[in-house]
């Protein structure tokens, strides 16, 4: 089994891109380390696909609209549970949380979660 070929053609399926990032220690100018929120990988290429329908939370002061999401994406990326990811596709761009990595030997796919409050 060539599973270059495979990889090739599962890649030319990608039509987004995504901008991944994680929490963690960052060195400040004054030399000081924070723990914030910094990019690990800028534009890579990716694919979304709707996993579920949106399910409505409605309550008296919000309505909140929760989507499961698949991404897929190269298994060179390192994707952590709980990254931040900001998918651009066309000119609309989303961002949502990563849940954990489940690796091929041609792509790798991650549950990934939207929340939006309607």
């Amino acid at each position: 089994m060539n599973l270059r070929r495979y990889r090739r053609a599962i890649e030319k399926l990608y039509e987004d891109k995504c901008t991944i990032s994680r929490y963690g220690p960052v060195k400040q100018p004054n030399g000081s380390t924070k723990h914030e929120l910094y990019v690990v990988y800028t534009d890579m290429p990716c694919r979304i696909s709707q996993k579920s329908l949106g399910a409505n939370g409605q309550t008296e002061s919000a309505n909140t609209i929760s989507y499961e999401t698949k991404l897929f994406i190269s298994p060179d990326i390192e994707v952590k549970q709980g990254d931040t990811i900001k998918v651009t596709r066309g000119t609309l761009e989303h961002l949502y949380t990563a849940g954990e990595p489940f690796p091929y030997q041609t792509h790798q796919e991650l549950s990934i979660q939207r929340s939006v409050k309607a």
